[in-house]
């Protein structure tokens, strides 16, 4: 799952993604586990020593607090509304490109 979500968004660009900016689109891990705290950071630190992207990883990870699921309209967006702009220009590649790379895990 790491793999995936280090691969599908750009976790070097603080506080946004692409066009969309604000502490909103900031790149996040939040984890209920010293488990997945450390498989987190350990990510984070082999991406930099390998230095996998160009610039640094500024993806938080920080333990899950305040959590609440997205209001309904936000609930399944993309497969609900594939042909509105936001979901053609900027869901659309991400959703390609996890197919492409993670082929074995897309619904066919």
């Amino acid at each position: 799952m790491l793999e995936i979500f280090f691969v599908v968004h750009d976790p070097t660009q603080l506080n946004g993604q692409g066009n969309d900016i604000g502490t909103q689109y900031r790149s996040g891990i939040y984890y209920t586990t010293p488990e997945q705290k450390e498989a987190a950071d350990g990510i984070i630190r082999w991406m930099g020593q390998e230095k996998f992207y160009s610039r640094p990883v500024v993806t938080e990870v920080l333990p899950l607090e305040n959590y609440w699921p997205a209001e309904d309209y936000h609930q399944d967006f993309f497969e609900k509304n594939p042909h509105r702009g936001y979901c053609m220009a900027v869901a659309a590649p991400k959703v390609s490109k996890f197919r492409k790379t993670f082929s074995e895990f897309a619904k066919a």
